[in-house]
């Protein structure tokens, strides 16, 4: 599927076939490495946690840290792994979901909003300087895969240029992690200013 397929109504998306109730909120982080995902899930996570709104954060590419298999798709049992969580948190009550993967392609976005169906899923993409990002990810990743990852910060950042899967930006260099966050979630309609 071509991101130009998927229809940018931000309204729920169908629930799969098994029956299940909707979320009230899905809120997904995406940008390139180094654009600080994690970081800022994490942040917004603490932040929700002090305010006493119940809610999950899955830093969904930690899921999919493995070797596998040449016959297994990574991806896939990622994800699969994201919907086992989703479910544990679904079966406690939790409404509001946080996800932070790189969003490349709308078919990506769809399989998200499957495995956490939702009353209003926004799209939220943090970005830095490229320099910002390569010198973060070299600085994370120091082991014998940095130059690889921090070759990929502009690359991926071009396909997430490209894809334009997000309903807002956020800025995220020269500001304290706690702003980024807290504008993050005043904007997706989570907190209040």
């Amino acid at each position: 599927m071509k991101s130009g397929d998927l229809s940018r109504s931000r309204v729920a998306s169908a629930p799969s076939s098994r029956k299940e109730t909707l979320a009230e909120s899905l809120l997904i982080i995406t940008g390139t490495m180094g654009s600080g995902k994690s970081a800022v899930l994490a942040e917004a996570s603490d932040i929700l946690g002090r305010q006493c709104v119940v809610h999950a954060g899955i830093d969904v590419d930690a899921l999919g840290l493995a070797h596998l298999p040449s016959s297994a798709a990574s991806d896939g049992v990622m994800y699969e792994n994201v919907r086992s969580i989703c479910r544990n948190y679904f079966a406690l009550g939790v409404q509001r979901f946080l996800l932070a993967r790189a969003i490349e392609e709308a078919a990506q976005l769809e399989l998200c909003r499957e495995i956490v169906p939702a009353k209003d899923t926004l799209v939220c993409r943090l970005t830095a300087s490229i320099e910002t990002m390569e010198r973060r990810v070299a600085m994370r990743e120091p082991g014998i895969s940095q130059r690889e990852c921090v070759a990929r910060v502009a690359v991926l950042d071009a396909i997430l240029d490209r894809a334009r899967l997000e309903d807002f930006m956020i800025v995220n260099e020269n500001r304290s992690l706690t702003e980024v966050a807290r504008e993050m979630l005043i904007k997706a309609r989570w907190i209040a200013n």
